[in-house]
């Protein structure tokens, strides 16, 4: 069984300079004043600490204040609105993940168009999820898990983070694959959803692995798979590129860190996963 894995991106509302884009392509007067970089979720969550690793390294880079701001709610649509409703000169930024610049087009009536209001600069990182469940469930595979839960229908609870997240879609797929069925209950992020998980409130859940490995590793839940190609990297080192692969980033090749190839990234995963959200009946509450 396939999964996807969820995709960072970073976008603009007009043209910007990251540390991994070429300055020789911009004036040299940019950018002559501070750049606001906007954070559609809470604090503290895997999109903050990507965008607040990189407002480090670009102010280093670019010599001006990277002022990082945090503006949540609607599965990462409200601050994802804001950006798209500036001024495209290249100072108001927004870290975009697979939610805001992917599913929320399809699962949200929204007032702004996902891909034509925005200008890809770069694909950032890529998160892989977990497949973690409670400890007391009666498996210690993935084979064991799906065996389990297929002999128990309409037993199991698993936990997404809104209509359309990774989460959400990877549980239905599951759904589909085995044929199994249980019930998804939405939470407002991953850090409560995954505590109801360790107490058992809840059976499973696919969790990002900043969340997940800590609690893994400290034999809270059993974790069954990940959505990744190869183990979960970690360093130490302090640059930008160690601090994110410390996180449990994936770092793309550098022929996949252009605009070009973000922009055609999302424009493959739409025509992918809308069909398939439309198909399910997924819609944001």
């Amino acid at each position: 069984m396939k999964l996807p894995r969820r995709k960072f991106l970073h976008l603009a509302a007009g043209a910007a300079v990251l540390p991994a884009v070429s300055r020789s392509a911009w004036t040299q007067t940019y950018p002559s004043r501070p750049i606001t970089m906007i954070v559609p979720f809470a604090p503290g969550g895997l999109t903050d600490v990507i965008g607040r690793v990189l407002a480090e390294g670009m102010r280093t880079t670019l010599g001006q204040p990277v002022i990082v701001e945090n503006v949540g709610g609607a599965n990462g649509s409200i601050g994802t609105g804001r950006v798209a409703r500036a001024a495209s000169d290249g100072y108001t930024l927004v870290v975009g993940i697979w939610n805001t610049h992917v599913a929320n087009g399809a699962a949200y009536v929204l007032q702004y168009d996902v891909a034509k209001d925005f200008e890809p600069i770069v694909l950032l990182a890529d998160a892989p999820l977990l497949l973690v469940a409670k400890k007391t469930i009666p498996a210690n595979d993935l084979k064991e898990f799906i065996a389990w839960f297929s002999a128990n229908p309409d037993r199991l609870s698993m936990a997404t983070v809104g209509a359309g997240s990774p989460g959400h879609l990877l549980g239905f797929l599951l759904e589909k694959e085995t044929g199994a069925r249980f019930g998804l209950v939405a939470y407002r992020g991953a850090g409560p959803a995954m505590q109801d998980v360790v107490a058992g409130q809840i059976d499973a859940m696919f969790s990002n692995t900043a969340t997940a490995l800590p609690q893994v590793l400290s034999g809270n839940v059993k974790a069954f798979a990940v959505t990744a190609k190869h183990r979960v990297a970690t360093a130490p080192d302090p640059n930008v590129h160690h601090k994110l692969t410390a996180q449990g980033f994936e770092i793309p090749p550098p022929e996949q860190q252009t605009p070009e190839a973000l922009g055609a990234y999302q424009k493959a995963e739409i025509e992918k996963w809308w069909p398939i959200m439309k198909a399910a009946g997924i819609k944001a509450e």
